[in-house]
C-alpha cells in the first residue's frame, strides 16, 4: 500500500549497511547499449556476484521473461528470481530503500527515478518501468511504502544509521534532479523520508562518473564515524583534487553525533579505460555514449557490505590487494570476498550498484 505519510511522521529511519541485513536483490542486465556483446560478459559477472552474496543471505533476482531461463542457468539454485519490467539492471537505483522502526517492522521508499538527468542528461529514455520497480519490490515483499515527491538514487546516499548522511552536491544539486529545489529544501525532504538529522555535503563524486557524482563510488561508510574514502597520490589525476576537497570537508565535519569522522584513503584502481575491442561490442545509443579509451569510473569503495562480508570489486591487479588489505585492516571481524567486475565498470557502475539490501529491521 502507498502512504500519505513521511518515514519520520511514522517513526521510520534508514539503517546503515553495516546493520543486520537478511537479502538482497539484483536485476539480470541485458541492454546492448549499455552492455557490451548482448550482455553476455555482464550476466556472468552478475551471476558470480549474485551466487557469492547468496552464500551470505538470501538473493533475489528481477529477470525479464526472454531472459529467465539464462539467469536460471547462471544462477544457483537457491536464487530466487522475480519476472518484472524494468529499463536496466542497477538495482541500488531503481529499487526501493528500506526505513526501518524500533518494533522491527519495515517499510520501502520509491524515489522518483529519471535515469540520472531526465531529458536534461538523463542516460536513457524511457525510464518509466525503472520507476515503478521500487513499488513492485516493496508488494513482493508485503512491506507498505511511500512515494518520495523528489528525484533520488540509492546510490546518491550513504548513512551511518545514527543520523548522518552523506551525498555529493554534484550530483543532489544537478539541474537534471530536482532544479526547483533548494539544498535547503532536499536537506528537509532527506530528512523527512529518511529520518536524518545532519547530511554532510561533499563537493563531487568520483571523477567521470556519469550518474553526477553518486557518492557510493566516493565513500562508503563502515561504521558510526568511520568512512573509506577513493583516493590517489597522483598530483596529474583529476581525482587528485576531487579527493581531497571531499577530506577536507570531512575532517572539518561533526556527524550527527557530534562525532569526528575517521577517514581510510582507499586507492582507486588504474586509471582504467575502456578498451577498443570492448566498445566495439557495444550497440550506440544517443543517451550513453561509450568510446575506446574513455576514463572509467573504477573504485573500490564501490563495495556491499553484508553480514560482516565485504563483497569487493576486483579490478587492478596492481591495487586490488592494497585495497584488501587496508578494509581488512579496518575491519578485522569482516570477511572480505573479492570478484572480478570489470564487466559490472564497463556499464558505469559496480558491486554496490547493481545491488539493494532488504534490512531485517528493528532498532540500528
Amino acid at each position: 500500500m502507498e502512504l500519505v505519510t513521511t518515514p519520520r511522521q511514522d517513526g521510520f529511519t534508514f539503517p546503515a549497511e553495516f546493520a543486520p541485513q537478511q537479502a538482497v536483490w539484483l536485476a539480470w542486465p541485458e541492454r546492448q547499449d549499455n552492455w557490451r556483446n548482448d550482455a553476455k560478459p555482464a550476466q556472468q559477472a552478475f551471476a558470480e556476484v549474485a551466487n557469492e552474496i547468496n552464500r551470505v543471505v538470501p538473493v533475489t533476482v528481477a529477470v525479464s521473461e526472454a531472459q529467465r531461463d539464462e539467469a536460471r542457468r547462471q544462477l544457483s539454485p537457491s536464487v530466487q528470481l522475480e519476472v518484472m519490467a524494468y529499463n536496466d539492471a542497477w538495482m541500488r537505483d531503481i529499487g526501493p530503500t528500506i526505513v526501518t522502526n524500533a518494533r522491527g517492522e519495515k517499510r520501502g521508499i520509491s524515489w522518483r527515478f529519471n535515469a540520472w538527468g531526465g531529458d536534461f542528461n538523463g542516460l536513457y529514455s524511457p525510464w518509466s518501468d525503472d520507476d515503478k520497480v521500487a513499488e513492485r519490490i516493496c508488494n513482493h515483499l508485503d512491506i507498505d511504502h511511500y512515494r518520495a515527491p523528489f528525484v533520488l538514487e540509492g546510490g546518491a546516499i550513504h548513512t551511518d544509521g545514527e543520523g548522518t548522511l552523506y551525498t555529493t552536491s554534484e550530483c543532489l544539486l544537478s539541474q537534471g534532479r530536482n532544479p526547483d529545489l533548494t539544498q535547503d529544501e532536499i536537506e528537509q525532504y532527506l530528512a523527512d523520508y529518511l529520518g536524518i538529522t545532519k547530511v554532510i555535503w561533499l563537493p563531487k563524486g568520483l571523477f567521470n562518473d556519469e550518474t553526477d557524482g553518486h557518492i557510493d563510488n566516493l565513500l562508503h561508510v563502515i561504521a558510526p564515524g568511520k568512512v573509506v574514502l577513493s583516493w590517489t597520490d597522483d598530483v596529474n589525476d583529476p581525482q587528485y583534487q576531487i579527493s581531497r576537497e571531499a577530506l577536507r570537508v570531512l575532517v572539518n565535519s561533526l556527524d550527527a553525533k557530534e562525532r569526528t569522522i575517521e577517514v581510510i584513503k582507499l586507492p582507486i584502481p588504474g586509471p582504467l579505460y575502456l578498451k577498443e575491442n570492448e566498445a566495439a561490442g557495444i550497440t550506440p545509443s544517443k543517451g550513453m555514449k561509450r568510446s575506446a579509451g574513455e576514463r572509467l569510473g573504477g573504485s573500490y569503495a564501490n563495495f556491499l557490505m553484508i553480514n560482516k562480508t565485504i563483497f569487493l570489486p576486483e579490478l587492478d591487479c596492481l591495487t586490488d590487494p592494497m585495497a584488501k588489505s587496508l578494509l581488512q585492516n579496518a575491519l578485522p571481524d569482516h570477511q572480505i570476498v573479492s570478484i572480478p567486475t570489470r564487466e559490472v565498470l564497463l556499464g558505469g557502475g559496480n558491486i554496490h550498484c547493481i545491488t539493494q539490501q532488504i534490512p531485517t529491521g528493528g532498532a540500528t
